[in-house]
């Protein structure tokens, strides 16, 4: 009889599977076994108590079945699932799926999913944590309260399919704030002076004795009044200042960091990035056989395992010597209060699997994101970098220029990861000796108004403001992007019409949804249920009794900003006036008694580009036949179809011949034809012909080969392009 262990992956169920003797099954539940339904609220209330109308998904119903047979003939049945909260509900929700106490299941958890790992996790089993399961219980009810109760809401009085939520609201919120500083920003114009000293650009610091702040020079007028003064003055050298100074290491990743630098060094979006650490630490092909090689990747804890610790100060000894090695450790703490403690920071999990190595291993994103975590973990342990910051003054007696430099003493942890930060040395020249400048001028400057957020800037944002966890950062930005509320280009995030329409209704009516300050204390209050010092049903009914009652009078106090255009026409099916409605997808046109009418009219489908009009009517509804292309060739068709679906042959062919042009190999006529990918233009004279051109041939000469060159449109120009060498040229207008 075999013991059987239950783990959420099935890649991680291999990977811990190799680890094992043939004394243990390992299997996978993929994911939550059981949820709220999708389709209706599924929350019980009475007496200020929530009772979750949990279901089996349909798409888990052969997985259940799958575990209930392992499990009659398991000798003992470990919980392995994430260490986390949700993975900490998922384990509870196995055991009930199974129908026993939930006592009665060993639970095991484990940093890294490793041979080691595994094993001293199998040797101290403890309980399923009911505080985390509750905590997560209580997320998860809140977040169906809000998203269920104010998505109706939203829906109902702005656009249809619009949703709120309690995490994506208060997000948006702060994308929408940001649009509005862009919006109301004035630029302003402002002035430096600066001067080029044998060769190094100086700034002007002080005029007359005042020193100068940025922006203080605000009209051109002052500026070459300056100047003037400036340029006729004469000027000598101070000394060269010298100053050392440390950079101190970077502390290990944990997600948000994580997200953020694979965001800007690798361009990665923070769900990409999650999808790979996932598969880097549930288990690849490495050179010891398979293994996660990178610890649990949902974290805000910079903790680091002794034995870790250890061992990379071993390989930093090793691989560049006693100098790069601080005399202790170091230690990084969080600046966040509630980070789980308990945690590790995100690390390889074997330093002898080098990216050097693992690139015989790992697919090039995968290398890619843990080339980064393994070097930022190396050099977390590493010295700092010595820099030295160098400046000299140049001396007028109506102003005094300055200019900086740098030179970099020791590397540090830079001889892992890197530096942008190049030397740019300032000349030693002497003290007070007299120097000519070779120019000075005024430079205007217009200040600029805030970025954009980028995605690892908003999860940043997110961070600091406590909304949210690591686990929810990258589902946040996807969700927002899959709901048209945000559009993501060129890293920037840009909010939509909707964004702005949601976040005016929910600040008037729901402040405290879209306030980043509640947010995080109701994330603090979760935090408190985990840690058994708040019951999970008290913080329930606090939040869902006064929302209730703003629910409620929301739907007749909050006026409705939908607009009905009439169309002029009546629904087919009940008579009513059909209007124009709006949905995230586009306007609609439909009829006005709904609900009880749901007629929706058919909308007309556009032209396609290989479809051309004629003046032929069709008999049968009137409207224009168009041009198409079938299996068999060219046949005329109603445009009103799908509704009229009249169609005839073409009986003269030459309605399809491109007049006026011939053939570039015979002189034979050009026939638009058709196959199964697509039209295009062959000779009249085929089989004995086999021209083909995939662009409309004309009589237009190519200036390069001679050739004969065809009609194209290139970035939505006309051109002409060779049919043989491609050359191009501009259409003859």
């Amino acid at each position: 009889m075999k013991n059987l262990i239950i783990v959420e992956s099935p890649a991680k169920a291999k990977t811990i599977k190799s680890f094992l003797g043939g004394q243990y099954e390992v299997i996978a539940s993929k994911g939550h076994i059981r949820d709220l339904p999708k389709f209706k609220f599924g929350i019980k209330i009475e007496n200020q108590h929530f009772e979750p109308e949990y279901t089996i998904s349909k798409d888990h119903q052969d997985v259940v079945k799958m575990i209930k047979t392992y499990a009659k003939n398991a000798e003992s049945i470990y919980i392995a699932t994430d260490e986390d909260r949700e993975g900490e509900a998922i384990g509870y929700h196995i055991t009930q799926a199974l129908g026993g106490n939930h006592d009665k299941f060993p639970r095991i958890v484990f940093h890294e999913i490793t041979k080691n790992a595994i094993q001293d996790a199998l040797k101290s089993p403890r309980k399923i944590d009911m505080d985390k399961v509750n905590a997560q219980q209580a997320r998860r009810l809140l977040d169906r309260i809000v998203g269920f109760k104010l998505s109706s809401l939203v829906s109902s009085k702005i656009i249809k399919g619009l949703s709120a939520g309690r995490v994506q609201s208060a997000a948006l919120k702060i994308v929408v704030d940001k649009e509005r500083e862009i919006k109301a920003f004035k630029p302003i114009d402002f002035y430096s002076i600066e001067g080029d000293f044998a060769g190094l650009n100086a700034v002007l610091i002080s005029f007359e004795g005042k020193k100068l702040k940025e922006q203080e020079i605000q009209d051109e007028k002052t500026a070459q009044d300056m100047l003037k003064i400036l340029k006729a003055d004469s000027y000598i050298t101070g000394d060269l200042q010298k100053k050392s100074k440390k950079t101190p290491t970077p502390p290990p990743f944990m997600t948000s960091t994580l997200q953020q630098s694979s965001s800007n060094l690798l361009g990665y979006s923070p769900s990409k990035t999650m999808n790979l650490a996932q598969r880097l630490y549930e288990g690849v092909q490495t050179h010891e056989g398979t293994m996660g090689v990178i610890t649990y990747m949902r974290t805000d804890s910079l903790n680091i395992a002794k034995e870790a610790i250890v061992a990379v100060r071993e390989k930093i000894k090793k691989d560049f010597g006693e100098a790069y090695l601080p005399s202790k450790p170091k230690v990084y703490t969080t600046k966040n209060k509630s980070a789980q403690e308990a945690h590790e920071a995100i690390r390889p999990t074997n330093l002898s699997f080098t990216p050097q190595i693992a690139k015989d291993y790992l697919k090039n994103d995968e290398l890619k994101l843990y080339t980064l975590i393994y070097n930022r973990f190396l050099a977390s342990q590493m010295e700092d970098a010595i820099l030295e910051s160098q400046s000299i003054i140049f001396k007028g007696s109506h102003g005094e220029f300055k200019a900086n430099g740098r030179k970099l003493i020791f590397d540090g942890f830079y001889r892992v990861i890197g530096s942008d930060d190049k030397d740019k040395l300032l000349p030693d020249l002497e003290e007070n000796s007299p120097i000519t400048p070779k120019k000075i001028e005024s430079l205007k400057h217009t200040t600029q108004p805030p970025s954009r957020f980028s995605e690892a800037s908003l999860v940043k944002m997110l961070e600091s403001l406590g909304i949210g966890r690591p686990s929810t950062y990258a589902p946040t930005i996807s969700l927002l992007a899959n709901r048209e509320y945000i559009k993501i280009e060129k890293k920037q995030i840009f909010p939509q019409e909707n964004a702005f329409k949601v976040t005016e209704m929910l600040e008037s009516h729901f402040q405290e949804i879209v306030d980043s300050d509640f947010s995080a204390l109701l994330e603090n209050k979760l935090d408190e249920v985990a840690d058994n010092k708040l019951d999970w049903q008290k913080l329930l009914w606090d939040f869902y009794e006064p929302f209730e009652q703003k629910i409620l009078q929301g739907k007749t106090s909050i006026a409705s900003q939908k607009t009905l255009v009439s169309t002029g026409e009546f629904c087919p099916e009940c008579g009513s006036e059909l209007v124009i409605r709006k949905s995230r997808y586009g306007e609609f046109t439909a009829c006005s008694g709904y609900p009880k009418c749901k007629y929706i009219k058919p909308q007309e489908k556009p032209l396609d580009q290989s479809e051309q009009t004629t003046n032929e009517v069709c008999e049968k509804c009137g409207k224009p036949m168009v041009e198409k292309m079938g299996k068999n060739g060219t046949f005329l068709a109603c445009s009103g179809y799908p509704e009229c679906k009249n169609a005839k042959s073409l009986q003269d062919k030459k309605l399809s011949i491109i007049k006026d042009v011939e053939c570039p190999e015979c002189g034979g006529d050009i026939i638009l034809r058709s196959s199964r990918r697509g039209p295009f233009y062959g000779c009249s004279n085929y089989p004995k012909c086999t021209f083909i051109s995939k662009h409309e041939p004309t009589n237009e000469k190519c200036p390069e080969c001679g050739y004969k060159m065809s009609k194209r449109t290139l970035r939505g120009k006309e051109i002409y392009e060779c049919i043989k060498c491609k050359a191009k040229k501009p259409l003859k207008t």
